[in-house]
């Protein structure tokens, strides 16, 4: 396995750089996986397969959900502009614009 998640040399990142990279690599695999059980259960016929792939993505959807939190409780400014746009109604857009604001 790659470790392209570094865009500069390992060995002059500190420990905590090192693991939120490995974070957001992760958080990444997650998401794919989500997408890939997407396809998977759309086009499968068995229906215990596809409860399978259903339950198998519900774990992916946690992790992606652990892996958001770390970064978030590492990042403050990344929170205060998420808390603008997750579990809101209404227009996301302008949600997000909010959101902008609130951390500048």
């Amino acid at each position: 396995m790659g470790f392209d998640q570094y865009h500069e040399p390992p060995e002059e990142l500190t420990q905590k750089v090192r693991t939120f990279a490995r974070m957001i690599t992760s958080l990444i695999e997650e998401a794919e996986a989500i997408g890939w059980y997407e396809q998977r259960m759309s086009v499968e016929k068995d229906p215990q397969a596809r409860a399978i792939m259903k339950n198998a993505q519900g774990e992916e959807f946690k992790h992606f959900g652990m892996d958001l939190e770390f970064l978030l409780r590492q990042k403050k400014d990344w929170r205060a502009e998420l808390k603008e746009i997750l579990f809101t109604t209404g227009d996301i857009v302008k949600a997000g614009e909010r959101g902008e604001k609130k951390v500048d």
